[in-house]
C-alpha cells in the first residue's frame, strides 16, 4: 500500500554509542524519505563520534572504534543530513523518546537549528505496543510475516520501520492513513521538549515538569526568578531543552514590550 502523505516524511534510525541523550553520539543514521507520489530516496552514513564506542554497545549494534576511524563527524554530515530532513516530517521506531531528541542535540551541537515546528513525527513502536505489545523484530514477524535480516543494523531497522507503518495501517481498520493522525496516535504525553522537562497544563501553557518548581508555570519563574534560568542554561540539560526555555524567556520579554 502506499502511504497518504501530504509532504515527504523521513524514516531514519540512529546506532549510538549508547543511550544517553545529551552524553552519547551517533555512529551510524539511515535515512529513508517517502514523497507524497510514492518516491523511495535512501541514505546512510557511518559516522566518527568522536568518542570511544564500548564494547558492550558494539556487541549490540556491531560498529566498533575501527569501523568509525575514517568516517565523517556528524558536524560535517550535519548540514546535509539536515537539507534531507527539513521538509519532511519524521518517523522511527521509539523516535520519539530517543531518535529524534538524540539527532536534535547532534544537530544543534553541530551549530544547525532544529525544531519541530511545522512538522509530526510518527512512533511506530508507541502504534505496535498500543495494538501488540512486542518489539520491531517481533513487529516485522508480525505484520509483515517475515524475520528481520540484519537486526540492530541502522539501514535494516529503517526499512522494517516503513514496511511495519504501511502494514499496521492495513490491519487496523482504526488507524488513518494520515501524517497527522498518525503521529497523534502515536505521542505520549506532549512536552514543549523532547526531553520532558517542560510539559503543557490544561491550558496549553508551558509548566515545568521537575524539581522544586514541578507544575508551575515556566514564564512564571523565569520572570520572578531569573537565577534560576541562568541555573538551567548552565547545568547539564539537553541543549534542545536550553533552546525551548530561550524561547520562552524571549517571547515573554517581548510580550512586555508589545
Amino acid at each position: 500500500m502506499k502511504l497518504n502523505l501530504t509532504k515527504p516524511i523521513c524514516f531514519f534510525d540512529l546506532e549510538t554509542t549508547g543511550i544517553n541523550i545529551t552524553a552519547d553520539r551517533i555512529v551510524e543514521i539511515a535515512i529513508l524519505k517517502v514523497h507524497p507520489n510514492g518516491k523511495e530516496e535512501s541514505h546512510r552514513w557511518l559516522v566518527n563520534p568522536e568518542i570511544p564506542i564500548p564494547k558492550e554497545v558494539t556487541a549490540i549494534h556491531g560498529i566498533s572504534d575501527a569501523d568509525v576511524a575514517q568516517a565523517p563527524t556528524f558536524k560535517v554530515l550535519a548540514k546535509e543530513i539536515h537539507q534531507i530532513i527539513k521538509d519532511s516530517d519524521l518517523g522511527g521506531f521509539n523516535s520519539n523518546r530517543f531518535d529524534i531528541p538524540l539527532l536534535a542535540e547532534e544537530l544543534l551541537r553541530a551549530g544547525v537549528d532544529f525544531d519541530m515546528k511545522n512538522r509530526v513525527s510518527v512512533d511506530v513502536q508507541t502504534i505496535f505496543h498500543k495494538m501488540e505489545q512486542r518489539t520491531l523484530s517481533a513487529a516485522y514477524k508480525f505484520y509483515c510475516n517475515k524475520t528481520l535480516a540484519d537486526a540492530h543494523t541502522a539501514e535494516a531497522d529503517t526499512l522494517a520501520t516503513y514496511q511495519v507503518l504501511k502494514a499496521q495501517i492495513a490491519k487496523y481498520d482504526e488507524l488513518e492513513n494520515d501524517t497527522a493522525f498518525l503521529a497523534e496516535f502515536s505521542a505520549h504525553k506532549k512536552f514543549a521538549d523532547f526531553a520532558g522537562f517542560i510539559s503543557f497544563n490544561k491550558n496549553g501553557e508551558e509548566t515545568f515538569s521537575f524539581g522544586k518548581h514541578k507544575g508551575k508555570l515556566v514564564t512564571d519563574i523565569l520572570e520572578n526568578e531569573p537565577g534560576y534560568f541562568g541555573w538551567l542554561l548552565n547545568a547539564d540539560f539537553p541543549l534542545y531543552t536550553k533552546k525551548v526555555l530561550t524561547a520562552i524567556k524571549l517571547r515573554g520579554f517581548n510580550n512586555k514590550l508589545s
